[in-house]
């Protein structure tokens, strides 16, 4: 995804080296930082206009930290950006009528799973002002800005 965007600097970040290689053969001009798991990012304050996360916060064990350092580096009206699969009614029909385990994968990487109206709850108590809130394809979109 980070391919997809024009902009004059760009780093990818990921806890995987794996990821940041298969990133660097897809744009090769961007800057990469392997990220250690629950550690405050590697970036100074104010460093960044814009931090996409894509599929990333169903995946991190401290959400609150991570939502905290991205606010940390972005720049005062920067923008977050987020992609997660979304999850609503018929989740929680599948939970009541199936149990949890039937629901989901008890295999899948996923340690959260986020509504839009849980999404929104947590970026608000984070600090961030939600432009956009939409969910499409099975997939939330939220634009937030510092």
């Amino acid at each position: 995804m980070s391919g997809l965007l024009r902009a004059r600097e760009l780093t990818v970040a990921d806890v995987s080296a794996v990821a940041l290689e298969r990133a660097a053969r897809q744009v090769p001009h961007a800057e990469r930082a392997e990220l250690t798991p629950d550690a405050p990012l590697p970036f100074e304050d104010s460093s960044f206009d814009l931090v996409l996360c894509a599929e990333v916060l169903e995946h991190v064990r401290d959400v609150q930290l991570l939502l905290s350092e991205t606010r940390r580096v972005l720049r005062p009206g920067g923008a977050l950006a987020i992609t997660t699969p979304a999850h609503g009614r018929a989740d929680g029909l599948a939970i009541l009528t199936r149990g949890f385990e039937q629901a989901f994968d008890p295999l899948s990487p996923h340690l959260r799973f986020l509504t839009r109206r849980s999404l929104r709850g947590l970026l608000e108590a984070m600090g961030f002002d939600v432009r956009i809130m939409r969910r499409s394809a099975g997939t939330l979109l939220a634009l937030a800005t510092r």
